[in-house]
C-alpha cells in the first residue's frame, strides 16, 4: 500500500531532466538573445565603423567634408592625421581627420543632373 505523496514524488522524480539537460535548456534562450543582438546591433555598427574610417583615411584635396560640429567646408590640404578646410572664401581650419563625421567625393553625380 503506497501513499498519494509517495506515488506523486516519484511521478515527478522521472518527469524531471538530468541535470545538464536543465542547464542546456535554462542557458539556450540567453545564448540565442545574445546572437540576436549581435546579428542586429553590434555587427551592423561594426560595419559602419569600417566604412567611415576607410572614407576618412581616403579624404583627399577638394572633397567636401562635414565635421563633428556641423562644419561644412572643401578640403584644401591633407597631412597623416589633419586637414584643412576651407569653410569660406579665405578662411581657413585646420581639423583633425577622425573628427569628420561625412566626406563627400566630387565625383558623386549631382541628383539632377
Amino acid at each position: 500500500m503506497s501513499s498519494p505523496m509517495l506515488s506523486l514524488s516519484l511521478a515527478a522524480a522521472a518527469a524531471q531532466p538530468s541535470g545538464t539537460t536543465a542547464f542546456i535548456v535554462q542557458t539556450l534562450p540567453l545564448v540565442a538573445i545574445f546572437v540576436i543582438f549581435y546579428m542586429l546591433l553590434i555587427r551592423p555598427q561594426q560595419r559602419r565603423m569600417k566604412e567611415h574610417q576607410a572614407a576618412v583615411s581616403a579624404v583627399k584635396k577638394g572633397d567636401e567634408v562635414v565635421t563633428g560640429g556641423g562644419i561644412r567646408g572643401r578640403v584644401t590640404k591633407v597631412t597623416d592625421d589633419e586637414a584643412e578646410v576651407e569653410i569660406a572664401q579665405g578662411v581657413r581650419v585646420r581639423v583633425v581627420k577622425s573628427t569628420l563625421s561625412h566626406v563627400i567625393t566630387n565625383s558623386a553625380k549631382p541628383a539632377n543632373d
